[in-house]
């Protein structure tokens, strides 16, 4: 598919810097670019030194041009980088001046769906470019690369491969009625359904990983006041990001601080103590703090050892409404002020963990156990992925479930079939073969401008 607009947007990020780049893609891009240099561009992938010119015949700026022809660019498209100098007003009039001369502001991601929709990527590479640009930890980053390079894709479409080959074997059941119920019951198409199963479990298997490193988890400190859960935080964090003091109420709101533990990205929240109080501050930091501990992947509830604290009860009186038991994690804290302390692992069915986190008596103990929650073990073939990724695999995983039930069950070819078709509708969801277009522009549309 080729555009017949083309497009204009700053690439580089807004501020202040050495350089700055806007890029052109579309039919007219060499002529834009020509017109605003009033001279001849350099050939295809070199550099060459441009003045740029506004309407008026004065020199705007100057700097280099590089011209990609159509179709190997980034957008299958004639592509212009012009790199001029960076700062908002010179960028801001140099797009313009662009705009002037017969281009048009381009939407976020256009590039990238520019990219994709001429063939240049699929759309798990295009999110990969987003993935890798916004990453949080080198892992992230690496596993986004490996998306980007095809990785994932390439899982995939293997996995689609069987698929096709199954629904072959069974369309050809079907045209053939007579022999329809021996060819069905011969075991080679449930053996062929058994094999996609579990290759897409172990898809699924993997792709969750790369959703842990793109998404992280979310923790959620919580407790009484004075609990040491502002000094928890600061200990897992690695340095003295919250206020610690023994004033009871000091976190009046909610801390978040972003981190990675054992390579798995992590935002901490620290919260007010939870208690009765008249305070209407601190009353609207706790209720800050219920709606922090409802969307918590994983609750982390402080307790004071010291103080001979029953932690379930705690959790009852404050949380039995508002998580589930498999989402909670005991914290038992000061445990340096005990003078016979004993790990308890397990506390009445519910993880337990003592620390101490003035002194971080502990603290690596607990780091083990959040990302044992999470089920995080990265492996070096890990790549990126996405909440729809998994979704669409859940998916097709049912879809395989039901044409395993009408094969053995009820021996119906048709149903088989069309089970089969619903499949490899929800896995080619994944790499865009089947997409809806509003889908693409929610996709696309959480891109930055520029890319």
């Amino acid at each position: 598919m080729y555009n017949r607009t083309t497009i204009a947007a700053i690439a580089t990020p807004p501020g202040r810097g050495g350089v700055g780049v806007i890029r052109l893609s579309g039919p007219k891009s060499y002529e834009i670019a020509q017109a605003l240099t009033q001279k001849d561009l350099p050939k295809a992938r070199f550099a060459g030194f441009r003045q740029f010119y506004d309407a008026s015949g004065e020199v705007m700026d100057e700097g280099l041009a590089i011209c990609f022809p159509n179709p190997n660019s980034f957008t299958g498209e004639d592509v212009v980088e012009l790199q001029g100098h960076g700062g908002p007003v010179i960028q801001n009039a140099l797009l313009g001046r662009l705009l002037e001369l017969g281009a048009i502001a381009a939407k976020a991601g256009e590039f990238s769906m520019r990219a994709f929709e001429n063939g240049k990527l699929d759309l798990v590479q295009a999110e990969a470019i987003a993935d890798l640009i916004d990453a949080t930890s080198q892992a992230a980053a690496r596993s986004a690369v490996r998306s980007l390079q095809g990785a994932f894709s390439t899982k995939v479409n293997s996995v689609l491969e069987q698929l096709i080959h199954l629904r072959l074997h069974v369309e050809a059941a079907i045209d053939f009625p007579e022999e329809e119920i021996d060819f069905l019951a011969d075991g080679k198409i449930l053996n062929l359904l058994d094999g996609v199963t579990s290759a897409v479990n172990q898809v699924q298997q993997s792709a969750r990983q790369g959703q842990l490193l793109r998404e992280g988890l979310q923790v959620v400190i919580a407790g009484k006041p004075n609990a040491g859960k502002s000094s928890l935080l600061n200990a897992l964090a690695g340095i003295e990001r919250a206020i610690v003091t023994d004033i009871a109420g000091t976190t009046r709101d909610v801390l978040h601080e972003k981190i990675t533990l054992n390579g798995l990205p992590i935002t901490l929240t620290d919260t007010a103590g939870l208690r009765e109080t008249g305070d209407i501050v601190e009353k609207e930091g706790i209720r800050r703090a219920i709606k922090e501990i409802e969307q918590a992947d994983l609750l982390l509830l402080v307790y004071d050892l010291s103080q001979g604290e029953d932690p379930l009860k705690l959790a009852q009186e404050y949380f039995a409404e508002h998580i589930e038991p498999k989402r909670l994690m005991l914290i038992g804290n000061k445990c340096d002020l005990m003078e016979t302390a004993s790990h308890i692992e397990d506390f009445n069915g519910f993880r337990h963990i003592m620390v101490s986190a003035k002194q971080e008596t502990g603290v690596q103990a607990l780091i083990e156990a959040i990302t044992a929650h999470a089920g995080f073990q990265p492996e070096e073939d890990t790549f990126i992925a996405r909440t729809r990724h998994l979704d669409a695999m859940k998916r097709t995983q049912l879809y395989l479930a039901e044409a395993r039930e009408q094969l053995v069950v009820y021996n119906a070819g048709e149903l088989v079939a069309e089970s089969l078709r619903l499949a490899q509708n929800a896995l080619g969801e994944i790499t865009g073969d089947f997409s809806a277009d509003d889908l693409l522009g929610k996709i696309f549309g959480s891109f930055c401008i520029g890319k």
